[in-house]
């Protein structure tokens, strides 16, 4: 048997465990898990992980790649670099772009532009804002639709007109729309009516900082998250389609979550970097603006580590957001002016498998968020999430001791900066290997533009338990 690629010597998580293996790829698939020194007389190339884990590639399904429209923030190219560099191999692209893809049309427009310029495995998230566009858009081999339940406050951006939906009506329609296609329907909830009151009096009070930013979307224990997220459960119990909810923070949405699938409701939802590994109070005071998204406080995120644990929360995405400093920067005096989200690709996968390490999580159950269960959720499983024969070799080798410092000048994303800048990790990725060919490879990216093809399938998306 010809073997183009041979990655040897390194511990392997494979859907049954891990165990100590070769992985053998040929003509970009996986050809054979072996035993190690198994002698083979035509192997191509080998990639020595002797000491390392070999892990499936990240599918991220909660991508900003800001092109087009915003590309002083970062573009599809860029987004590649740092996903490769942190071991993603398939990102799906999120519709608040300029123009907002809620069109066949402007879907194939900017599915041409991944074609053109991406280094990994893609996938778009049009939105879902005209009904009659919706069908059009499925058969363009999209995996998921989304919505924002949100409105900017003295900003048009990142929530731009064209990918918001808030009239319960509207939302119970589109599910219905929604539900023949058998695609997820990604919603970020939000309540605009109480957000409209609580940060009226926060701002009234002169609280226009991070401080206050961060106390407007936390107020009262998460309680815009919360009522959103139960109207959301609702409604998709009696549209009975499948829901998909984004940035998990709060106890009492993470435990409705819970109820809902136990009594069979189609919900699968994720949590965020940022949800994890930033938002502590100290940050906030520290770093401002650079570290909301939103702060999340030490109960919830006691409750998102459960939620991760016990399966309530299917997956991990990075809600990748870049923004430059500029945009940034306005927020220590004019927080709501500020444009909120944080840039974590690159560093998403090193700082879950040092939770690893910490005990926070199995190294198992790290692979199962990051790569299978995307990958089952949104109809990849036959290609993509795990390490078996057969599927496409979209592998990461992890050097699970080798301390390194994040810094703001080894960013490769367009905005430049990293609010995770001076971290000290003891986890980094090695190599990151797409459909048999090595992305990147000892610090240095080696995929090119256009080497991404498109990600899909022709089998409706499974819901998790």
């Amino acid at each position: 048997m010809a073997i183009d690629l041979r990655i040897a010597g390194g511990e392997v998580v494979t859907p049954d465990g891990r165990r100590p293996a070769d992985v053998l790829v040929h003509d970009g698939k996986i050809a054979g898990i072996v035993e190690h020194g198994l002698e083979i007389s035509d192997v191509g190339g080998t990639i020595d992980a002797a000491d390392r884990l070999v892990l499936p590639g990240m599918v991220d399904p909660h991508v900003h790649t800001r092109e087009p429209g915003f590309t002083h923030k970062e573009d599809i190219t860029t987004t590649g670099q740092a996903a490769a560099a942190g071991g993603v191999t398939t990102i799906f692209g999120m519709p608040n772009l300029s123009p907002p893809t809620t069109s066949a049309q402007l879907l194939d427009e900017v599915l041409e532009l991944y074609a053109a310029k991406s280094l990994v495995d893609y996938n778009h998230n049009p939105a879902a804002t005209v009904p009659s566009e919706i069908s059009a858009m499925a058969d363009r081999g999209i995996r998921a639709f989304k919505v924002f339940m949100v409105v900017d406050t003295a900003r048009t951006y990142p929530h731009p007109a064209g990918t918001g939906m808030h009239d319960h009506g509207d939302l119970l329609r589109m599910m219905d729309t929604i539900r023949p296609t058998g695609l997820p329907f990604m919603i970020h909830p939000h309540d605009q009516a109480l957000m409209d009151y609580i940060e009226g009096e926060i701002i009234g009070a002169g609280e226009n900082t991070p401080q206050g930013y961060a106390k407007a979307y936390a107020a009262r224990e998460g309680v815009i998250w919360d009522t959103a997220c139960d109207v959301l459960l609702r409604l998709a119990e009696a549209a009975d389609c499948h829901i998909h909810l984004m940035h998990m923070q709060t106890r009492r949405s993470i435990d409705a979550v819970r109820r809902a699938k136990a009594r069979g409701v189609k919900v699968t939802c994720e949590v965020n970097h940022w949800a994890l590994f930033l938002g502590q109070w100290d940050q906030i005071e520290r770093l401002g603006p650079y570290v909301l998204s939103y702060w999340v406080p030490d109960d919830a995120r006691a409750a998102v580590w459960e939620g991760l644990n016990d399966g309530t929360i299917d997956m991990l995405s990075s809600d990748h957001g870049p923004h430059t400093r500029e945009e940034k920067e306005i927020g220590w005096t004019e927080m709501w002016k500020a444009h909120t989200g944080t840039p974590g690709i690159q560093y998403q996968l090193p700082l879950l498998l040092d939770a690893v390490k910490a005990g926070k999580l199995s190294l198992e159950r790290a692979v199962e968020l990051t790569a299978k269960a995307p990958a089952e959720v949104f109809g990849l499983a036959a290609t993509k999430g795990s390490i078996a024969v057969g599927q496409d070799a979209d592998l990461v080798v992890i050097d699970p001791e080798r301390r390194w410092t994040i810094t703001n000048d080894a960013d490769l994303s367009r905005c430049g900066w990293t609010p995770y800048d001076g971290h000290e990790a003891t986890t980094a990725v090695e190599t990151t290997i797409l459909r048999g060919s090595v992305i990147y490879a000892a610090g240095e990216v080696v995929g090119r533009p256009g080497q991404g093809q498109m990600a899909t399938a022709a089998v409706p998306a499974v819901v998790g338990n």
